[in-house]
């Protein structure tokens, strides 16, 4: 019995060190992905443009306490503002992402009525409040600006699916009516009319131009021993707090153990 006992609370205390080692390890990823972001500023305002890293949506590679992190950077001026786009331009980048043009139109019209005061809808189609009431929706046009784009999810026809593919083009923050094309990815210069490849194949060939000053930013973290953490910010630089290099917008983090 006593030896039972012995066994058991020591197969107890390698699981307590193992879960530990986990936990630990985890958050280290987590740290070495916050450095990421800081280090991702400092190149951003980098004063050389040889050294300067561009905010436009490549990767770029970086090794840090013997950890590989992977970074990629967008200025928040390149993507589409939900609360200041028009219809058409928000039609165009559904259509752009797969929507069919139908239903792109549709429901550009619809996150326009969600974020407007009046109770209208958009003369290309949208969605107010009978509209939700008849899909069984309790709630209906919000009639006031998104506070972030996961906001979109209640929007009357938009999909998961659709929301994964429009997502990484959208902002809150810009507070621009049009994107900034020289950070806009594909599908957003796509949306505004412009001929992708050629812009693709200038910035590939160009010095980085300094951002506007808020960022996205990716931070993908990778231990020696394969574990891995992301950090999805969205940063805007200085801030409140004195000696900030930067405010915080947006913050999420995930752990991934191999």
């Amino acid at each position: 019995m006593m030896v039972a006992t012995i066994g058991a609370f020591a197969l107890a205390s390698r699981v307590e060190m193992l879960q530990g080692k986990v936990q630990a390890d985890g958050a280290q990823a987590q740290e070495i992905a916050r450095a990421g972001i800081e280090y991702a500023m400092a190149r951003l305002a980098d004063p050389h443009p040889q050294r300067r890293w561009a905010a436009d949506g490549r990767t770029y590679a970086w090794s840090f306490a013997g950890a590989s992190v992977e970074l990629r950077i967008v200025d928040e001026s390149g993507k589409v503002d939900i609360n200041h786009a028009d219809p058409a331009l928000l039609a165009a980048l559904l259509y752009a992402v797969g929507a069919e043009p139908s239903a792109a139109q549709q429901l550009a019209g619809a996150i326009v009525d969600w974020r407007d005061p009046d109770s209208l809808t958009q003369p290309g189609g949208g969605a107010e409040d009978p509209a939700y009431a008849a899909a069984g929706r309790a709630y209906g046009a919000k009639d006031a600006p998104f506070q972030s784009v996961a906001e979109l999810h209640q929007v009357l026809g938009m999909t998961p699916e659709l929301f994964v593919g429009l997502a990484p083009h959208l902002t809150v923050f810009s507070g621009l009516s049009r994107p900034n094309a020289e950070f806009a990815s594909a599908p957003v210069r796509a949306a505004l009319g412009l001929d992708t490849a050629r812009i693709g194949q200038e910035r590939r060939s160009g010095q980085a131009i300094a951002g506007t000053g808020t960022y996205s930013i990716e931070s993908h973290a990778t231990l020696a021993d394969g574990r891995e953490a992301v950090l999805r910010a969205t940063v805007r630089r200085g801030g409140a707090v004195p000696g900030a290099a930067y405010a915080v917008m947006r913050w999420e983090t995930g752990t991934l153990a191999r």
